[in-house]
C-alpha cells in the first residue's frame, strides 16, 4: 500500500506540474498577444552560448517593417500561412509523400510552428520537442491573430550570428531601418532564415543567390503585395 501511495502521490505531482506549465504557457500566449516579449529562448540560449557577444535586436511594430518583409518570409517559407491553422497538414502530407517516394525528408514547419518554437522552446528535432512546436502552434494561431504572428517572428527571428528581428538585421545588413526594404533586400533577409549560422546576407553563396531569386518569383506569383493585404 505504501508503495501505491508513493506511485500515486508522484502522478498526481505530475499531473499538477503539466497542468502549472499548460497555464503558463496559456497566461504567457494571452499575455503576448499585447504586450512585445522582452525576449525569446532562442535568444537566452544564445546569450548564454556566447556570453561575451551583445546580441543585437531592437522591436519593431508591424507597421513599421517594410510590406515586402513579410511578404518575402511566407513565399518563402509558408506560402499557406493566411489559410493554415497554425499546422500546414497538407504540406506535411506532401513532404511523407515525397519521403515514401524516395525523395529526402523536408521540413515542413510553418511560421507560426517557428514563432512559437522560436519562443518557447529550444533547438532540435526530438519527437518530444516537435509535439510540443505543433502544440503551441495551434494555441498560438487560436488566440493571436496572423498579423501578430508575423510581427512577432519577424522581431525575434534569427538573421545572423547575434542578429535578432527584422530591424537590427536592415540597420546592420544595408544601413537603413525595416520600413525602407526593397522587395529584392527583403528576399535576401528570407533567403538566410533556414540556416542564419551558415547562410550570409552579406557574402551569399551560389545556394543563397538561387534562393533569392526564387523567392523574388515566388513573391510576384503570390500578386505581390495584394496576397495579405487583409492580415
Amino acid at each position: 500500500m505504501a508503495r501505491k501511495s508513493i506511485v500515486q502521490g508522484v502522478i498526481r505531482g505530475v499531473v499538477w506540474v503539466l497542468f502549472a506549465l499548460a497555464l503558463l504557457f496559456a497566461s504567457l500566449l494571452f499575455l503576448f498577444r499585447y504586450v512585445n516579449p522582452p525576449t525569446s529562448a532562442f535568444i537566452v540560449s544564445y546569450s548564454l552560448a556566447h556570453p561575451r557577444q551583445e546580441v543585437q535586436q531592437q522591436w519593431v511594430s508591424f507597421s513599421e517593417i517594410s510590406p515586402w518583409m513579410p511578404l518575402a518570409v511566407v513565399a518563402s517559407e509558408d506560402q499557406r500561412f493566411p489559410d493554415h491553422w497554425g499546422i500546414d497538414f497538407a504540406a506535411i502530407r506532401k513532404a511523407l509523400a515525397e519521403y515514401h517516394a524516395g525523395e529526402g525528408l523536408r521540413g515542413a514547419s510553418t511560421i507560426t510552428q517557428q514563432t512559437a518554437k522560436n519562443l518557447f522552446l529550444w533547438n532540435g528535432r526530438s519527437f518530444v520537442r516537435k509535439t510540443l512546436e505543433a502544440g503551441l502552434a495551434l494555441a498560438v494561431d487560436g488566440v493571436w491573430p496572423k498579423r501578430r504572428i508575423l510581427e512577432v517572428y519577424l522581431n525575434i527571428a534569427e538573421f545572423g550570428p547575434g542578429i535578432y528581428g527584422v530591424e537590427a538585421a536592415s540597420r546592420i545588413y544595408f544601413g537603413i531601418p525595416a520600413r525602407q526594404l526593397s522587395a529584392a533586400q527583403a528576399a535576401r533577409l528570407a533567403a538566410v532564415l533556414p540556416n542564419p549560422e551558415v547562410l550570409s546576407v552579406t557574402e551569399p553563396s551560389a545556394y543563397v543567390r538561387d534562393r533569392v531569386f526564387w523567392i523574388r518569383g515566388q513573391m510576384n506569383q503570390l500578386s505581390g503585395l495584394q496576397y495579405l493585404k487583409d492580415l
